[in-house]
């Protein structure tokens, strides 16, 4: 008699998961003895803000300029919408969009010329100035603000370009760097509510960052990273800012 092979189906949870945006696969990065990154797994779905947390020299930035492919990874894998960044440099990049610490844009060009450039440059084609302008005043810069020049802007509104940068090119992914480094509170909470309209848009997050607090009022998840390693991960919908806080400090200390 034949044996007959039987597989358990996968749960419901399991079946319902939608395809990572954004995938690191037992993912390094070497430096001489140094390994910035160390076997990362990460997975990020749409509509998750994902915030890397960690000290300097953690892995962050450097996990970020993978997925960019800015550098080439010393083993594993970095993955977006299902194509190998490696093997497909071009087309991953025309799913993504990326913001750093210091936006740069053209300084003697408005924010309306930047957004026109930067979204031909995307793959977008030409967009009417109407639409271009709609999109900058979406992403909250003053509609008084649109055709004066980025020379002119505030930390806050040049990081308000960027994001409309993103959703004129209509990137799946979104990469940020210490992205509220030195914006007060008020444009600090603006730009959350901005990250929160792109995840009602279906747009996966990965944000590297220091900012606890932040973290936890935009994310969706957590990791915390030290020494090129993930040494956890967490929902911040089961953690309150004292509890993160807590744990964050545990790791380091370890």
């Amino acid at each position: 008699m034949s044996e007959v092979l039987t597989m358990d189906a996968p749960s419901a949870s399991e079946a319902a998961a939608p395809a990572p945006v954004l995938e690191a696969r037992a993912l390094s990065k070497r430096y001489g003895d140094v390994e910035a990154v160390a076997g990362l797994d990460l997975r990020v779905g749409p509509s998750e803000i994902y915030c890397l947390l960690g000290p300097n020299g953690a892995g962050k930035t450097t996990t970020i300029h993978l997925f960019l492919g800015f550098i080439e990874p010393t083993g594993g894998s970095v993955h977006v919408t299902g194509l190998d960044v490696a093997a497909e440099p071009l087309e991953s990049k025309r799913r993504l969009a990326y913001i750093p610490e210091q936006v740069m844009l053209y300084r003697n060009l408005s924010g309306l010329e930047n957004l026109e450039y930067f979204a031909a440059l995307g793959g977008r084609g030409s967009l009417a100035p109407q639409r271009l302008t709609d999109i900058l005043v979406g992403a909250g810069l003053p509609p008084a603000a649109v055709r004066r020049r980025v020379s002119e802007y505030s930390k806050g509104m040049r990081q308000k370009v960027g994001v409309a940068i993103a959703i004129a090119k209509e990137a799946d992914a979104l990469l940020l760097d210490e992205p509220t480094s030195g914006l007060d509170p008020q444009a600090s909470n603006e730009f959350s509510e901005l990250l929160a309209s792109l995840r009602d848009r279906g747009v996966a997050v990965l944000m590297a960052t220091h900012d606890l607090f932040r973290a936890k009022e935009s994310g969706t998840r957590v990791g915390i990273m030290r020494h090129g390693r993930l040494v956890t991960e967490l929902s911040t919908d089961e953690i309150g800012h004292a509890d993160l806080e807590r744990i964050y400090l545990e790791h380091m200390h370890e």
